[in-house]
């Protein structure tokens, strides 16, 4: 159920459960491609979007029990896609290591930063009261949002922080947050010809 390296900075993950069936793939040296089907539509959306602005080539395909809830499935596929980033990044060698990110959506403004540091942490703050409550594309729950957040970080070993500066529309609130991410990711995994090895004093990441 682990991912495996394919290639270079690309790799593929497929996780059965009880509960669903997820394929991941994933290539940092992408150009942003995707091809994304998880039968929630709104979180469809989200990772188009994620591909897209990190520049990132994303395969997802998922099914699951969302008969019952979607949260299964939406958890799975951020849990494959911590994989499938730990796997690709191998031992960090040469890459910039941090990135940061502003992005606006209209009123809605997001700030990421992220640190490829080996060490999962999470720092999510600033969505106004209520947006865990809301039933965003009809199928996505606000309160999932800090949870793919959370498998990803815990599932690729990095560290993020993720604030909310302002924001009044739900999808708007959600949409800043993955695109501020994918350009933090994309920051943060690139190659930095100035670095010779690991970027860490530490030897290893």
């Amino acid at each position: 159920m682990g991912a495996e390296l394919i290639s270079g900075r690309k790799s593929r993950i497929q996780r059965t459960t009880s509960e669903s069936d997820v394929y991941v793939e994933m290539d940092l040296d992408g150009t942003g491609t995707s091809e994304i089907s998880t039968s929630v539509p709104f979180y469809d959306h989200m990772l188009t979007a994620l591909a897209k602005h990190s520049q990132v080539d994303l395969t997802v395909r998922a099914t699951g029990d969302t008969h019952i809830d979607v949260h299964h499935t939406v958890e799975d596929v951020a849990i494959s896609l911590g994989e499938v980033l730990k796997t690709a990044l191998g031992d960090k060698s040469g890459i910039r290591r941090f990135g940061e990110a502003s992005v606006p959506l209209d009123e809605a403004l997001a700030r990421a930063v992220v640190d490829v540091s080996g060490r999962p942490y999470l720092v999510h703050e600033g969505e106004p009261e209520g947006q865990q409550y809301h039933l965003i594309g009809g199928h996505f729950t606000g309160s999932m949002t800090r949870h793919v957040f959370e498998a990803i970080t815990y599932h690729a070993s990095i560290c993020l922080h993720m604030d909310v500066v302002r924001g009044r529309d739900p999808h708007h609130i959600v949409e800043a947050q993955f695109k501020a991410f994918a350009r933090a990711l994309r920051a943060a995994v690139e190659d930095d010809p100035r670095v010779t090895g690991v970027p860490s004093t530490k030897g290893a990441l």
